[in-house]
């Protein structure tokens, strides 16, 4: 396998940038571009020390340096690995990297160093997977998932119901092949409660998986009400700059407006909508279609009501139209009089924030609202929950054939199909952890990694 370097620190200005070195070669790639003070060479270097010294390009010097050596398998990737660090500009990073390149190490692939740690046991790919989203959290709570599944929380409780089966999968086996022996007997009843057992612990697996979901990809939000009742004023509060024109005439946001902002833990994708009324202008009446799309579209709708006035047939239209299980209603003006009648509003919709878009108060409290639409609130974030699609769609296949095998069992179903059920679900928790999975899938999921990591 090829000695891979790339640099491994953001690109960009900083005090320190890090260029890794992995493979059979790095220790030899090192000393050809890294010469120690005090004239110790780097191939006598131990694993686990540094060394200050000069990185070089043949005859030119590039910068000072620290280089660190992890030898083999005591590394990240299970090979020797060396990194140096140098200043952290663009330019000598560059240089540095280039000289490593020049001397024997090619460029690193999307995700390399972390596929070379899985492909040699230091990882499994659930853990691999937990890499990336370590490194993209955005929250504590995401972090904290992270970390629970860079730490194996997932692989351990998948292994676990593999042994389970793989149990199941044996007695099964010595019953049918040894009939002359004195094997006891497979009964139907120990085989349903012992799959059920395995359901059980899977589904806790993914009980979080939709709520983990949102605090990762984030929420699709659409802010929708008839003109003028604070839409964009509210948009450009929750953005935290003016992304939408405010004015007092009537249809002025006409296209979509998109902005990603954070409420607390959760990143909602806002998008500011043209108002919600009968009209008579075609261009207009093309933004009052797209944002009735988008009503359908959304996770989370945010209906935007003008306190100041009474309920108008457009509100009512609007209130007809939502899902009001994923609706939070924002009583706008909240800073004058207040004509809406607020007890009506109270029975269509369950949540409902008061705020004053324009003088930004009130609306810190749509954390709270949104969390518990999302049920985020309910959520137990310390328990293993999945990480991503690819890994909830192994848990799910291997739940299918599950439920299908302990069906089959109460149906009075031959054990040989059931066997094979069984064996299904098997080979799922198998592609769930990695022990068992195509290389097209294996370089799909470290594709999404970035160069260096």
């Amino acid at each position: 396998m090829s000695t891979i370097a790339a640099i491994s620190t953001p690109n960009a200005i900083g005090g320190i940038s890090v260029i890794r070195i992995s493979g059979d070669d790095a220790i030899g790639v090192a000393e050809k571009i890294f010469s120690p003070c005090g004239g110790k060479k780097v191939s006598d270097m131990a694993g686990y020390t540094c060394a200050y010294g000069i990185a070089h390009d043949d005859d030119e010097r590039l910068d000072d340096c620290i280089l660190t050596v992890f030898r083999a398998p005591h590394s990240y990737t299970g090979e020797d690995v060396v990194e140096i660090s140098c200043h952290g500009g663009l330019y000598v990073t560059r240089k540095v990297l280039r000289a490593a390149l020049g001397h024997g190490a090619v460029n690193a692939e999307a995700g390399e160093f972390t596929k070379r740690a899985y492909l040699n046991g230091k990882l499994d790919l659930t853990q691999a997977e937990a890499v990336m989203d370590i490194i993209s959290a955005k929250g504590e709570r995401e972090l904290k998932m992270a970390e629970n599944l860079r730490e194996g929380a997932a692989f351990k409780k998948a292994e676990k119901c593999s042994g389970k089966l793989m149990k199941i999968l044996g007695d099964l086996a010595a019953w049918a092949d040894y009939p002359e022996e004195d094997i006891p007997e497979v009964r139907p009843e120990t085989l349903i409660e012992e799959l059920s057992e395995v359901r059980d612990d899977l589904k806790s697996l993914v009980q979080n998986y939709d709520s983990g979901r949102i605090l990762k990809e984030g929420v699709s939000t659409a802010i929708i009400g008839r003109p003028n009742v604070g839409k964009s004023t509210l948009f450009n509060c929750l953005s935290g700059c003016e992304r939408s024109i405010v004015t007092e005439i009537a249809g002025t946001t006409r296209d979509i407006i998109e902005e990603s902002v954070r409420i607390g833990d959760i990143t909602l994708r806002l998008s500011d909508t043209a108002g919600i009324h009968e009209t008579d202008d075609i261009i207009e009446g093309i933004g009052v279609d797209m944002a009735e799309k988008m009503i359908a579209s959304s996770e989370l709708i945010i209906a935007v009501f003008d306190g100041s006035c009474p309920l108008t047939a457009d509100d009512w239209y609007l209130i007809n139209k939502i899902n009001k299980d994923k609706t939070v209603a924002v009583v706008n003006k909240s800073d004058v009089e207040q004509l809406l009648d607020i007890a009506e509003l109270e029975k269509q919709i369950k949540h409902i924030v008061y705020i004053s878009a324009k003088e930004n108060t009130g609306v810190e409290k749509l954390h709270r609202h949104i969390e518990e639409i999302f049920k985020l609130n309910e959520a137990d974030f310390d328990t293993v929950t999945v990480a991503n699609e690819r890994q909830k769609y192994c848990i799910d296949k291997a739940l299918e054939s599950i439920e299908s095998a302990i069906s089959s069992l109460e149906i009075g179903e031959m054990l040989d199909a059931v066997n094979i059920l069984i064996d299904e679900a098997e080979q799922s928790l198998l592609m769930l952890t990695g022990k068992k999975v195509t290389d097209a899938v294996v370089d799909e999921v470290f594709s999404r990694f970035c160069v260096g990591k």
